[in-house]
């Protein structure tokens, strides 16, 4: 396991610097380097980064500034040459914070620590039943039993939880075929709903959360079937 990283700092000595420790690392692989907060944002749109090795002093907008930007920031491990950054740092909630000049032990130990918050975040409950979706570029994990419904949305799906709303590109069609026949079923041609999760159903509705979800006149019998078979 690797994780994927990129480097984000205005000095080409630094980011070779920085650089030369990643690609020694047997956990990281670098898949880009910046030399502005600009150039970084941008990329992280066409990337799945779990890593930014981040510089906090760099013009015009800082490494705080870029952390401010981003919906849903990566794990990032700040590197500064001013130690009184260390409190600011971790109000951004970052994984680590290094200081000028980075020492190989000091590195491999915030590495450590990165890689053990990927697979805590990434952890897999073999008694969980799991599909890996991507969202906004990157890959996430769903229970399976977490899902109350997916709804179509044009070209896109959206899966209802009760902790979030998920959007991902994929037909109807293509993300059922994902989904195990026995805990859910497309009642509808923009519904599908798991079958543990209704509360009610009449001849035109079903009720997931609360919601009324609509029910195809040709597919009452068969969520009846299956509802007796939940």
């Amino acid at each position: 396991m690797k994780l994927k990283s990129i480097i984000v700092d205005d000095s080409s000595m630094q980011r070779m610097a920085v650089a030369k420790l990643v690609n020694n690392h047997p956990h990281l692989a670098l898949v880009a380097e910046y030399s502005n907060a600009i150039e970084a944002k941008n990329g992280l749109k066409n990337h799945d980064i779990d890593l930014i090795f981040l510089d906090v002093e760099m013009p015009i907008i800082s490494g705080f500034d870029l952390l401010e930007a981003l919906e849903n920031p990566p794990q990032v491990i700040l590197i500064t040459g001013k130690p009184d950054y260390a409190l600011k740092a971790f109000d951004y909630d970052v994984t680590d914070y290094l200081h000028k000049p980075i020492t190989l032990a000091r590195f491999e130990a915030s590495v450590k620590r990165a890689v053990a918050k990927y697979e805590q975040i990434n952890r897999v409950d073999e008694d969980e039943e799991h599909i890996f979706v991507k969202s906004n570029l990157k890959k996430r994990k769903v229970i399976l039993n977490d899902i109350k419904w997916i709804e179509a949305l044009g070209d896109y799906i959206k899966l209802v939880t009760d902790e979030a709303n998920i959007v991902i590109l994929s037909t109807m069609k293509a993300f059922e075929k994902q989904l195990p026949a026995e805990k859910f079923l497309r009642i509808h041609k923009s519904y599908i709903v798991n079958l543990e999760k209704i509360e009610k159903f009449n001849s035109k509705n079903v009720e997931v959360g609360g919601r009324q979800i609509p029910l195809s006149r040709n597919k009452k019998t068969e969520l009846a079937e299956a509802l007796a078979n939940v």
